[in-house]
């Protein structure tokens, strides 16, 4: 017998291995294989008939039993193909990690390998009643609870971090029995975990992206929690967003999909609009008093506006916690008077603010521009970036309440004992200043007063999903504060739509303008988007051009000009295509992306529907 094995390296076929005598493996087997020096760790894609004269031999079985079916399978090879990837990358990435290095040859009672079968539609998903659910609104994991444990159906809940797969998990486990799959315990653990649930031994299961192939029977249940985070599709394989493999892997089997969001993303909005998801949103609750301060023509001589602290003093006497919101991006230009910010007049979003180069660049499609002397809207002279440090916000906010209890924490650079320090200051403090990280320390109507200082340099960075982030914030801290408490938002943009959308708790006055902007500008979910790098070897300028030019006269694609990153040594090309950007990427690619084409050129990395955009 001979197998085919792929592994986690960017090859485009599987390497051929003689199965020792004796061995049976089946499709979706992890193996031990040599390749290029010591064995490594495949993943068995195809058994045949055949001699294997010449070939090398396999190591070690790693798995006793497939972890993947042959539909299992078939779903990550649309997860390749849709990101470009080595379909090795992709299996190896979504499966728990071996434990040990082998365990012995032969097994009994195994398959050959059979065809996988053509993916189909489930019959159940063609009505609305078996369209993927979108919670909204207040309650809404409460909701989903009562969803997952009100019948006998196994369900696997996918979250977008660690620590929120170790809460659900032991919110489920109130009801019933409960195994994790995310890093967050022993890799025996997970094994065992993806092992229970293969068997049917294990009602609920908890994990972030990386058990998005975990085994779940038809007629199972797929969650995916707080489905708009960017943090469901972290750097690595498999590069795309977990909720569009969510998507496609209930629809191929006939899974019921349950997602929640506080404020979807505008691609399930845009899904829920047209017909193929279901929006289930709560009655309006209790919402603060929202009220936005206008800075425009304020000398920026002071973080806090007489409104804000008139409001923290209020809350503080009341008892009450107090968090101030504040950004570590300054990277836009604005205009002190009007409140405008310099925008590239092709890409509709804001140019990137250089200090140094004493100039602006737009991170699309590369034009630069020197500085305006005056503003553009209004003509006035007072140009200057946004931003007010969290460092600056404290020293303003300690000098006006010297009594109060005060803490200033940032989860996404504290680390270590110094950020556990810190955590725990914050969590005593009565006045939390920090970035948006620091929401996770408050339960819903926690807070007494929740403030933004300058979610100006929020709208500013130059990234088309600018404003839907900004609105996540923001009503993320609003479901954080007491119905009788308030928000207060500091703004040189008063009447932006995510503010005014805050102001009347109504989705929908956020979304509908901003589906506007996505059509008018070809930005995502109307068109698709990839990200290609350009990095290392003494060509990459050349190779970029080369790239630029293979795609310039592929249909349906927009492609800009390579844009030079001299901080990250790097060249980076944006292109905008349809429904089938990643087909027509590969096709146009072939020759540069093809095994070693890359390596003295510069390595050509491509990445389809990037969520972080570059800073």
């Amino acid at each position: 017998m001979i197998a085919d094995v792929a592994f986690d390296a960017p090859l485009a076929s599987p390497f051929s291995y003689r199965v020792p005598d004796g061995w049976i493996l089946s499709p979706g087997q992890r193996v031990l294989a040599p390749l290029k020096g010591p064995p490594r760790v495949g993943l068995v894609v195809a058994v045949r008939d055949g001699a294997g004269e010449g070939l090398k031999p396999l190591a070690r079985i790693i798995d006793p039993e497939p972890l993947l079916t042959p539909e299992q399978l078939d779903l990550a090879r649309w997860v390749a193909a849709e990101t470009l990837a080595s379909f090795g990358s992709t299996c190896l990435a979504l499966l728990p990690p071996p434990t040990e290095r082998g365990v012995g040859g032969a097994r009994r009672g195994s398959d050959t390998g059979t065809p996988a079968k053509k993916p189909t539609r489930s019959r159940e998903l063609e009505d609305a009643s078996g369209l993927p659910e979108l919670l909204t609104g207040a309650g809404r994991e409460a909701r989903l609870i009562a969803l997952l444990t009100g019948d006998q159906a196994p369900a696997l809940v996918l979250t977008p971090d660690v620590e929120s797969a170790a809460r659900w998990a032991q919110r489920l486990g109130k009801a019933a029995p409960v195994v994790r799959l995310d890093s967050g315990v022993p890799d025996a653990e997970r094994t065992a975990a993806w092992q229970a649930l293969a068997r049917g031994a294990a009602p609920y299961a908890v994990g972030t992206r990386s058990a998005l192939l975990a085994p779940l029977p038809p007629g199972g249940r797929l969650a995916l929690i707080d489905e708009q985070e960017a943090a469901h599709k972290p750097p690595g394989h498999p590069r795309l967003h977990a909720r569009e493999v969510a998507l496609e892997r209930a629809a191929r089997q006939g899974l019921r999909t349950l997602l929640t969001a506080g404020t979807p993303s505008v691609e399930m909005w845009w899904r829920a609009e047209h017909g193929s998801a279901r929006l289930t949103a709560a009655p309006k609750a209790a919402w603060p008093t929202v009220a936005v301060a206008d800075t425009r023509g304020i000398a920026r001589r002071e973080a806090l506006t007489p409104t804000l602290a008139r409001a923290i003093r209020e809350t503080l006497a009341a008892g009450r916690r107090v968090f101030l919101g504040v950004s570590r991006l300054t990277s836009a230009l604005g205009c002190d008077e009007c409140g405008a910010i310099l925008k590239c007049a092709d890409c509709a979003i804001a140019m990137a603010y250089s200090p140094a180069a004493r100039g602006l660049e737009c991170r699309l499609c590369g034009t630069t521009a020197g500085l305006p002397e005056t503003c553009p809207a209004c003509r006035g002279r007072r140009l200057m970036p946004f931003g007010w440090g969290a460092e600056r916000v404290e020293h303003a906010v300690r000098r006006r309440f010297a009594r109060a209890r005060i803490a200033r924490y940032d989860p996404d650079i504290a680390r270590g004992r110094r950020g556990e320090a810190q955590r725990d200051a914050a969590l005593a403090a009565e006045v939390v200043i920090g970035t948006r990280g620091v929401l996770k320390l408050f339960g819903p109507a926690s807070l007494g007063l929740a403030g933004f200082v300058s979610p100006d340099q929020m709208l500013g960075i130059p990234d088309f999903r600018a404003a839907e982030r900004t609105f996540a914030l923001l009503w993320a801290a609003a479901e954080r504060v007491r119905g009788d408490g308030a928000v207060i938002v500091q703004s040189q943009n008063p009447t932006h739509h995510a503010l005014a959308a805050l102001g009347k708790q109504d989705l929908s006055a956020f979304y509908t303008p901003e589906m506007r902007f996505r059509a008018d500008a070809g930005y995502p979910p109307f068109r698709r988007l990839a990200l290609i790098t350009v990095a290392t070897g003494p060509a990459t300028g050349p190779t970029a051009d080369a790239v630029a030019s293979a795609l310039a006269g592929a249909p349906g694609l927009t492609v800009y000009p390579p844009t030079p990153d001299r901080r990250h040594r790097v060249h980076r090309i944006v292109v905008k295509g349809g429904p089938d950007l990643p087909r027509v990427l590969g096709e146009s690619l072939r020759g540069l992306l093809s095994d070693g084409a890359s390596r003295s050129r510069g390595i050509i990395e491509v990445e389809v529907d990037p969520v972080e955009w570059p800073s």
